[in-house]
């Protein structure tokens, strides 16, 4: 496996729709928008490209939350009807496009919407990661069964702040800042004014 880099990623953003959050069981809807929201937004401060999709967006779950349709603005939404994303032609011909074999899947909920594209791409020899705190579900049962599933199947379970760090490895890249500024942790946050402050005093 290699390892993840802004250059050889991409993220998919699947089924963050506002229909859907009305489910979400698992996590305060609050805490999973903060985490998806900074996901994209960490994503799009190093380059990195994004593939978002629907399902029914004009007959069952609605489009996706304002707050991302936000920053994925000019992102096209690939809507489709099909449960796995994976078997839209559409999603995998984007996904081919941008020529990166390791995918970042966000997806609710996280034991289809995340699960079954991971999965699929798994098998046509890309690398899944899943930040599982980027995909809500309906229950904790649910989200378990998820989990257990994705790393029985060799995906990569991480969550939101530690795989964008990951990915970012080096506090002195030039986006830096913005990723921290983006995943807004207060631990990141913190470090971040820590850094601004021993530059100050030199």
């Amino acid at each position: 496996m290699e390892r993840i880099t802004p250059a050889n990623c991409a993220l998919l953003i699947i089924d963050h729709q506002v229909g859907l959050y009305t489910g979400v069981r698992d996590m305060p809807i609050e805490t999973l928008k903060h985490n998806v929201v900074g996901l994209a937004k960490a994503a799009k401060a190093m380059d990195i490209p994004i593939i978002a999709a629907t399902t029914g967006r004009d007959y069952l779950w609605g489009p996706l939350i304002p707050e991302l349709l936000a920053v994925l603005d000019g992102t096209e939404i690939i809507d489709r009807n099909v449960l796995n994303a994976w078997d839209e032609p559409r999603v995998v011909k984007a996904v081919e496009a941008t020529k990166r074999k390791n995918l970042i899947i966000a997806g609710l909920s996280l034991g289809l919407c995340a699960l079954l594209p991971a999965l699929s791409a798994l098998q046509a020899g890309y690398q899944s990661y899943v930040p599982i705190d980027a995909c809500g579900t309906f229950d904790s049962q649910k989200r378990e069964a998820g989990v257990a599933r994705l790393v029985q199947s060799d995906a990569v379970v991480s969550d939101v702040f530690s795989l964008m760090c990951e990915v970012m490895a080096d506090n002195a890249a030039p986006f830096s800042p913005e990723v921290y500024e983006a995943l807004d942790e207060p631990f990141g946050t913190l470090m971040g004014q820590v850094g601004a402050g021993l530059k100050t005093a030199k």
